[in-house]
């Protein structure tokens, strides 16, 4: 068909749908209108005989039809919502026919009484067939059958909503009346008694109310479906003011303050309530279903004009990316697929598209498309999902949410050790906040230290003062060393306590003095977290030093209880070593500026297509592929809330052995060369230091030259390596004489 043709068709249907549409509204009118006209009338007298009462919702139908052909422009095909409504219609048609006697069903339906002339004729068909109890039970499914096509729901979805519904009134009402029969105002000074609660699914949780007049309150954690019915509920404001650098101890945002978890016995310490974290508000958008319509089209439209006949079997929407899952034909070779990565982004005007082909576990490739609206995830969302609150680790953490919209919650205890890598400005800092709050809303003192080192001085300097912490946050990186070194040390002293108790890691030791008495010498020992929030700054400064001690406890710290979080913004082999990553296998990777960057971080391309703002790739040990996470959001003002919490719990006890430089114990003379005075001389007269030189003079073979020139540089006589030029001879004729008692 050619463009005129075609556009001769639209205009076709365009006319026939404007005459439906003012036939339609002609006939409302008409029906509404006293004063009518001969067509008018005999039209109005035709739709009372066909629908009787009726018959005003026939002009809508005829309103609907026509407004579509206009839309459309083109013969349309009964949807399932028309299939609907028209099975309603005469639904309710045969219902009001049911009132009048079957013998007179036909003469009322002429005079427009009832259901009309297909009111009357249903509802005797059905009354002869079934009776009216027959009669009742087919309206009654054909009104369900109807409502199912028309808001295209499922019975189930409905059950679950209204059953969801009515066990949160019926707990409401019955929390409420037993506050009110069995409630007693408490007239002490106001102080914070915790009242412990068990909840319908087994954890335990701490309620803490700080007011004089609080009553006491029984609070239930429901399921999940529960809490994101909670969750999507309006925030209530702050009462009495709350001041941001002294949150009250009592309630936050209106709401009970509750914990994940109780404290140790005889313990004076709470643990935080989730409610300092602020509640997010709910942006409901109605963009995404059109969105996600239109870029299936234009991705197959794409994948079709370059010869890949593809089409879209799944779509998984998270917070920041879309996944569009696409199932080739075959024959066709996945690369082909990937390689059209940049064609597919100019086609749906996408800042950039990143293909993982295939997905682990599907015969699928995936192409992972930005988000025109970014959800932004907050952290006390995944506090409060199960897989949070039901996990027994003291060092469970919550990054985010994946591409499905799930929360990924991992534990730091399997993973053993974690490195975080990504240019700046892509989301680090705010990750490792997530990190560090995840594990103080699990963990008392008694159970997590932490030693954080932060030689940009301003990261985590906010957590000082915490009774978590072993020692005040280290800043100086000369001092971090000194820190990473006491890090193994208390390594190696766990390890010898764990051989004296014949046990292998920390879990049975401390199971073994669990129940012991404090005078017995012999308590549990608290896992420590290692916290380096800029690695690149301790490489420049101790390479070696710090080196060998994230070696050492990345290799073996594990059974201790000792664990790694290492962060860095320079993820370049001189950083992130051979040894370093080889040792760290779990990692997470942020945006970064070049492939080489992410195969550095993760030994595969990826990074480099990240969107930044918290988008990252979290490959956990043991994993094929990394999973794309969009990382959660956490406020600077929540963390002060958080440590101002804290503090007035408990104070920190330092260890100050860790900060303090030991004294160097004697060095051990090295055995020298007996070569060596010779070998300085050489090099004093010729005027330069080389190994070759020695080779060629002394007639020795290269490791012992390079083990001269080595106790050279130590002695002071010769330069540091410069690359490609000379080393430098720091030692005169003169000196030599005094020195080797040549006069």
């Amino acid at each position: 068909m050619g463009t005129h043709e075609q556009h001769n068709e639209e205009l076709k249907y365009e006319i026939l749908g404007v005459i439906l549409v003012a036939v339609g509204i002609l006939s409302i009118v008409s029906l509404l209108s006293q004063t009518t006209g001969l067509v008018s009338d005999f039209a109005v007298r035709v739709l009372k005989s066909i629908a009787g009462e009726g018959c005003y919702f026939f002009p809508l139908l005829l309103v609907l039809a026509g407004g579509r052909l206009v839309r459309q422009r083109s013969q349309t095909k009964f949807s399932q919502r028309m299939y609907g409504a028209m099975l309603l219609f005469l639904a309710a048609l045969t219902f009001l026919h049911l009132i009048i006697p079957i013998e007179d069903s036909f003469r009322a339906g002429v005079n427009g009484d009832g259901g009309g002339v297909l009111g009357a004729l249903f509802s005797y068909i059905f009354r002869k067939s079934f009776g009216i109890a027959g009669t009742y039970i087919i309206l009654i499914t054909a009104g369900l059958v109807a409502l199912l096509l028309l808001t295209n729901l499922s019975l189930a979805s409905m059950a679950r909503v209204f059953s969801v519904k009515i066990q949160e009134g019926s707990r409401k009402g019955y929390r409420g009346l037993v506050d009110y029969l069995f409630t007693e105002v408490e007239e002490d000074s106001g102080k914070t008694t915790p009242s412990p609660v068990i909840i319908d699914n087994g954890e335990q949780f701490t309620i803490m109310e700080s007011s004089p007049e609080a009553s006491k309150q029984h609070v239930n954690r429901q399921d999940r479906e529960d809490l994101q019915l909670i969750n999507e509920e309006e925030p209530v404001p702050v009462k009495n003011g709350v001041s941001g650098e002294e949150p009250a101890e009592g309630k936050i945002n209106g709401t009970p303050n509750v914990t994940l978890g109780f404290p140790p016995e005889n313990s004076t310490y709470r643990l935080p309530p989730l409610t300092i974290l602020s509640r997010p508000y709910r942006i409901k958008s109605t963009r995404f279903n059109k969105d996600i319509n239109e870029n299936i089209r234009i991705l197959e439209e794409t994948l079709e004009s370059f010869g890949v006949n593809a089409k879209v079997t799944q779509v998984s929407r998270g917070p920041a990316i879309t996944r569009y899952e696409i199932q080739p034909p075959s024959g066709v070779k996945v690369s082909r697929i990937v390689s059209l990565a940049d064609d597919i982004a100019l086609g749906m005007a996408a800042p950039g598209v990143r293909i993982e082909a295939p997905i682990p576990g599907k015969a699928a490739v995936g192409i992972e498309v930005p988000n025109k609206e970014v959800s932004m995830v907050h952290l006390r969302d995944l506090l409060e999902t199960q897989e949070f609150i039901h996990s027994d680790s003291k060092l469970t953490i919550s990054l985010g949410k994946d591409i499905a919209g799930n929360p990924v919650v991992a534990d730091l205890a399997k993973m053993p050790h974690l490195l975080i890598a990504g240019a700046t400005g892509a989301g680090k800092s705010v990750c490792l906040n997530t990190l560090i709050v995840s594990i103080l809303f699990k963990a008392t003192p008694e159970e997590i230290k932490f030693l954080m080192i932060d030689p940009k001085m301003v990261e985590l300097a906010m957590y000082n003062g915490i009774p978590h912490l072993v020692s005040p946050v280290v800043i100086d990186p000369k001092k971090a060393a000194t820190s990473l070194r006491w890090a193994v040390k208390e390594m190696e002293h766990r390890y010898e306590l764990f051989a004296t108790a014949g046990v292998r890691d920390i879990t049975r030791y401390n199971k073994m003095f669990k129940n012991k008495e404090p005078d017995s010498g012999q308590l549990p020992l608290p896992l420590i977290v290692v916290i380096i929030d800029e690695l690149s700054d301790l490489m420049m400064v101790a390479p070696a030093d710090v080196e060998d001690a994230v070696c050492r406890l990345a290799q073996m710290a594990r059974a201790a209880g000792i664990h790694l979080l290492v962060a860095t913004q320079r993820p370049s082999v001189d950083v992130i070593t051979g040894l370093i990553k080889a040792n760290i296998p779990s990692r997470i990777s942020f945006a970064v500026s070049s492939q080489i960057d992410s195969r550095t971080i993760l030994d595969m391309a990826g990074a480099e297509k990240l969107l930044g703002k918290g988008d990252m790739l979290f490959f956990p040990v043991g994993a094929s592929k990394p999973v794309r996470v969009q990382g959660a959001y956490l406020s600077d003002k929540e963390v002060e809330d958080l440590v101002s919490f804290l503090k007035k719990q408990a104070e920190p006890v330092y260890n100050d052995k860790i900060l303090k430089e030991e004294p160097e114990e004697e060095a051990v003379p090295e055995v020298e060369d007996e070569l060596l005075p010779q070998a300085v001389q050489l090099l004093i007269e010729s005027g330069h230091a080389s190994i070759s030189l020695l080779q060629r003079r002394l007639h020795i073979g290269y490791a012992r030259a390079a083990r001269l020139i080595d106790i050279m540089e130590r002695k002071g006589i010769v330069g540091g390596y410069e690359g490609s030029k000379p080393r430098a001879i720091l030692m005169t004729l003169e000196q030599f004489n005094y020195t080797f008692k040549k006069w």
